[in-house]
């Protein structure tokens, strides 16, 4: 489905050494795989999924989505975007808009410019909409609300939402569940999960090492490299504490 092939990107020059945010990756996913990545603040999850979603071109390496490298425009690129679904951390919701409005926002890469134009105008797929609003336990009833008008969480279940609108083969997701309470983080982890079945896939950045149990691998991330690739039982806590107390460089599997 896709692959990362030893992807480097540049960073900053500190003291005259180059501190790339990225290096030497390569991650393949394959349909039905749910992976968790983890890594400090800084280590390179983010850079890691721009690269994955087509938005960050690799300094070095290659990205092939379905065995295609990944265009940068033309009808190819849209139709790979309308493939890669992002949920971004800081969720980039339009704020003037409608909820409904920005739920139809994920459809805009499939339905190309005059429909995206009558979204801004009339109240597009709205029996679709509110079945995407109530997979993240909200009401139907918002979706003629601003989104400025809506409180932290609800923007986050909104983005989730839209993600969903978008019914994308790779589901990708930065740090979803960081403003959200345990009961909601489980629930919408357990929807987003569910999601991932073939032939979808999931990558998904953590902030919460205690949720990696319910994902098929763990990618851990230290100073832009990979330094483990496995399954959840194969990563002791040991390596965990590694991995984030900037410990040794290499996590070691048990």
């Amino acid at each position: 489905m896709l692959e990362l092939l030893d992807i480097a990107v540049a960073g900053r020059v500190v003291d005259g050494v180059e501190c790339p945010r990225l290096q030497d990756v390569t991650l393949r996913l394959q349909p039905g795989d749910t992976v968790a990545l983890l890594g400090a603040s800084g280590a390179g999850k983010s850079t890691l999924l721009a690269v994955a979603n087509g938005l960050l071109e690799p300094t070095r390496g290659v990205v092939l989505w379905q065995g295609e490298t990944q265009a940068r425009t033309g009808r190819r690129r849209r139709r790979q975007q309308a493939r890669i679904g992002t949920l971004w951390q800081d969720l980039r919701l339009i704020e003037e808009l409608s909820v409904q409005q920005n739920l139809n926002a994920a459809r805009l890469a499939a339905w190309g410019w005059p429909r995206a134009l009558l979204n801004l105008l009339l109240p597009l797929e709205t029996e679709v909409n509110a079945q995407a609003l109530r997979q993240v336990d909200l009401d139907p009833a918002l979706l003629g609300e601003p989104v400025a008008a809506l409180s932290g969480g609800q923007r986050q279940r909104v983005a989730l939402a839209r993600l969903l609108r978008q019914q994308p083969t790779l589901l990708l997701a930065d740090e979803p569940l960081a403003s959200l309470d345990p009961r909601l983080a489980q629930d919408l982890l357990a929807l987003l999960l569910a999601q991932a079945a073939p032939p979808r896939a999931l990558l998904l950045s953590l902030h919460r090492p205690d949720l990696i149990g319910g994902f098929s691998r763990v990618v851990g991330l230290r100073q832009g490299q990979v330094v483990f690739d496995g399954p959840p039982s194969a990563i002791s806590p040991e390596a965990l504490k590694a991995l984030y107390a900037g410990e040794p460089s290499t996590v070691e599997a048990r």
